[in-house]
């Protein structure tokens, strides 16, 4: 299933605003001197759907998202899942650095806007 631009729009500020969260977890997590927690590509994907679920709830007749959106991303997540991780895994360790909550976002989002994208009509 496509998913239409103004939707992929839509889930393109959701991701934005996890990635700032994160951002604002990790200066949080540093200036009280708290190491930064693994966090991995599918812990993006739950986080995201868990916007999604919270945002459909209290905002989504107002944007225009139907009742079954988030389960259609959860079905169209669930698909793209390996590719995703892969390709996170992957990108991670050609940096050879630590990754962060907010790197790790990053990746999974772009990752999964790209399948998004490329999904047939």
């Amino acid at each position: 299933m496509r998913l239409s631009g103004r939707i992929i729009g839509l889930l393109k500020e959701y991701m934005h605003d996890l990635v700032e969260q994160a951002k604002q977890e990790e200066a949080a997590n540093k200036a009280f001197g708290y190491a930064p927690q693994p966090y991995r590509s599918d812990q993006a994907i739950s986080d995201l759907l868990a916007i999604l679920d919270d945002r459909i709830e209290s905002e989504g007749v107002q944007v225009g998202l139907p009742v079954e959106f988030l389960h259609v991303m959860w079905t169209l997540c669930n698909e793209a899942g390996t590719q995703i991780n892969d390709e996170v895994w992957l990108k991670k360790n050609l940096d050879s650095g630590p990754t962060t909550k907010v790197q790790i976002r990053e990746l999974t989002y772009h990752a999964l806007i790209e399948f998004l994208e490329a999904q047939p009509d």
